[in-house]
């Protein structure tokens, strides 16, 4: 029994540092400068490596090579970055990415949905992941009657699967389960609704955006942000202003950015100057940046000198090379001459480059004698 439960503690384990990659890969898509860090941060807490690799003492082929494959093993090259030889021979499952097509016979799809209900999280976890992977209407379809199950961890691993899997008939569905009374039901049909990209769902999002718990709404928020519908501009703005959770503002933040709201730069502008958390000003100041509107440089300009953080100073940086505007030179080349942060003073020489500029600020000049090589090149 022990044993079990030293196997099943290893493989999610793993998943969870792929689950951590997968929001790094999302956070560099955003394009903010230390998003990657932030999304490491926030992903999880740190991982005990020595209780993994014992736990992993011992363990079944399978599930050691399911955990590996969890962390990362494969790649695009000839369909495999990994080495001809490995400690674990490989496990390959119908619905990997280069077999997303591929049909599982009926028998194992069923198999499959039954143990959705498994009491064990390791065979759940599993079973939902394989359907995710699967074309199959019958996996769609059980997952639907899942939905719909007196369990509410069920329930909760049914909206993932749905996600996972991105049927594009199941929006009904899953919008009338963003008022399931359990909020992990709430929060995964939510996520799931930001996969399928639907904007029948678009309202009931909105309203999710108020949910009681805040894994709700940054999941709602998030995938209000991918719907491209500048109607949802005004709930974004109350939540970037208002909401008590800085995930969730941050969230609202980058929503904004990625709709391209232009409507939005001053409320932007403002919670960058002001906002208690770095993160959120860090994604306020991608936002000014992606949307690139002149109007938003007076705000960036002063996070650019003055903000505690050189996380949210860098970010300003950018945004100002972004927008290109001539009148941040000055800003930028008193950034580049006197920031202490290697990384900012970097930033600032790449945005001193990206505006058309015909004279070379004094900071530009003297960064010339850089102590940091990549200063000095850049």
């Amino acid at each position: 029994m022990l044993k079990n439960q030293q196997y099943t503690t290893f493989f999610l384990e793993s998943i969870m540092i792929r689950n951590c990659a997968l929001l790094i890969v999302s956070a560099t898509i955003a394009c903010t400068p230390n998003a990657v860090a932030e999304a490491a941060h926030v992903a999880a807490a740190p991982t005990d490596l020595r209780a993994v690799l014992t736990a992993a003492r011992g363990a079944p082929a399978m599930v050691c090579a399911l955990a590996a494959d969890a962390i990362g093993r494969r790649g695009w090259y000839g369909g495999n970055l990994d080495a001809p030889h490995t400690p674990l021979p490989p496990v390959r499952l119908v619905g990997d990415d280069e077999n997303r097509d591929e049909k599982l016979p009926e028998e194992d799809v069923q198999l499959l949905l039954d143990n959705v209900s498994a009491v064990d999280a390791c065979v759940r976890e599993l079973s939902v992941r394989i359907l995710g992977r699967v074309r199959s209407s019958l996996a769609t379809s059980g997952l639907l009657a899942k939905l719909s199950d007196a369990d509410a961890s069920v329930r909760t691993t049914a909206a993932m699967g749905l996600g996972l899997a991105v049927p594009k008939t199941v929006t009904t569905q899953l919008v009338s389960a963003l008022r399931d009374p359990v909020a992990s039901v709430r929060a995964n049909s939510a996520w799931a609704l930001s996969r399928i990209e639907d904007g029948a769902s678009l309202r009931g999002l909105i309203g999710a955006m108020t949910d009681t718990d805040s894994t709700v709404r940054f999941a709602a928020t998030g995938a209000v942000g991918r719907l491209d519908s500048t109607s949802a501009i005004p709930a974004l703005l109350r939540v970037l202003r208002s909401d008590p959770s800085a995930s969730v503002r941050r969230t609202a933040a980058w929503a904004l950015g990625n709709l391209d709201a232009e409507s939005a730069v001053r409320d932007l502008a403002e919670v960058l100057g002001k906002d208690s958390e770095a993160r959120v000003r860090e994604m306020c100041a991608w936002a000014l940046g992606e949307i690139s509107e002149t109007s938003g440089a007076g705000g960036l300009k002063v996070a650019a000198q003055r903000d505690s953080d050189a996380r949210v100073r860098e970010s300003a940086v950018w945004a100002l090379g972004e927008i290109g505007d001539r009148e941040a030179v000055t800003v930028l080349g008193e950034v580049l001459a006197r920031d202490a942060d290697p990384r900012v003073r970097g930033t600032a020489a790449w945005a001193l480059g990206n505006v058309n500029t015909r004279s070379a600020p004094e900071g530009l000049i003297a960064a010339v004698g850089d102590v940091d090589d990549e200063i000095r090149v850049k």
